[in-house]
């Protein structure tokens, strides 16, 4: 690892410890040129999620652009911007835990329903006429009273 301020390639580690509730290790290490301390990350190197859209275009999985669209729904609703890391980072577990690294935009879509009717009806409402792309009130009564 190159030191941020010298650019000396050998340092020694200080302290290790446990980071990203265990999915990374971070690192203080010292530079033995310049004696800069710095931080470094070891993460696994997971094979990335690829999206499949309705069009056919394909996309890695991107945990922001999901948590975008997740509070996008949860908009001025009582809901913790935790338990929508949460639902993200439980989608994500559930895919790699099942090995699955390639899926379909409508299954992610059907999985964050999934977890959003358990939190909160209105959010689950809004984010179902987003994803389902609803065009008309009876769209939005059906999907009511589905529940």
């Amino acid at each position: 690892m190159d030191c941020p301020s010298c650019g000396f390639n050998e340092s020694k580690v200080i302290d290790s410890r446990p980071a990203e509730n265990g999915k990374a290790i971070r690192r203080r290490r010292e530079c033995l040129r310049c004696h800069a301390r710095f931080t470094t990350y070891e993460r696994r190197g997971d094979t990335q999620i690829i999206v499949k859209k309705s069009s056919g275009a394909k996309e890695v999985f991107s945990e922001e652009k999901l948590s975008h669209g997740i509070f996008t729904a949860c908009v001025k609703r009582n809901i913790s911007p935790d338990i929508i890391i949460g639902i993200v980072k439980n989608i994500e577990g559930e895919l790699r835990s099942n090995n699955v690294y390639e899926v379909e935009s409508h299954v992610l879509g059907d999985m964050v329903l999934k977890r959003l009717r358990k939190v909160d009806e209105v959010a689950y409402i809004r984010f179902a006429s987003v994803y389902k792309d609803f065009k008309s009130v009876d769209e939005f009564t059906k999907a009511i009273k589905g529940m």
